[in-house]
């Protein structure tokens, strides 16, 4: 890897971590615990798109990591890493299967996906199934999140891509 690559996968990894706190700042969209935007994950879909799965993977778990040792607590790095390794894997294989193309797909995909892990994740430390039933406001949130996201995602890519690419 290149330096100028390095870099640009440290600053995007920073930007990451910057958007996940001043995210963490606002006051909640809906009076639904756990929704959130999940706007870091702009960074991880230009990653994908712009470079390649490892280096996004590598940019997310840098994130998920910092976030969680600077902001968070033991907890809420097991809920973010499981939601976002489940969302990693289907947002990268989405990316794969249409060449980079739908980042509002991609993104929208993503966004269940978390929300899934995260949800298994309380499920497995509750072992309580009634968990279960936030699952449609879960997945309604994550259609909804993830359209956004992936729409900041274009407009980010579009006007970034000459900058970033290695």
């Amino acid at each position: 890897m290149n330096t100028r690559k390095l870099t640009n996968l440290a600053l995007l990894a920073v930007l990451a971590l910057a958007i996940y706190y001043v995210e963490s700042l606002l006051p909640p969209v809906v009076p639904i615990p756990g929704i959130k935007l999940g706007l870091a994950n702009i960074i991880t879909l230009l990653v994908l798109r712009l470079y390649n799965a490892r280096n996004a993977a590598l940019v997310l778990l840098v994130r998920i990591l910092l976030s969680a040792l600077l902001f968070g607590q033991a907890m809420s790095l097991l809920y973010s890493l499981c939601g976002g390794l489940l969302c990693f894997i289907a947002m990268a294989s989405v990316c794969r299967l249409f060449h980079g193309h739908f980042p509002e797909l991609t993104s929208i995909l993503g966004g269940i996906f978390h929300n899934i892990g995260q949800l298994l994740v309380a499920l497995a430390l509750t072992a309580v199934p009634g968990v279960l039933a936030y699952l449609p406001f879960l997945l309604i949130s994550g259609i909804i999140t993830g359209l956004f996201t992936g729409l900041c995602a274009r407009f980010a890519g579009h006007y970034l891509k000459r900058l970033l690419m290695p």
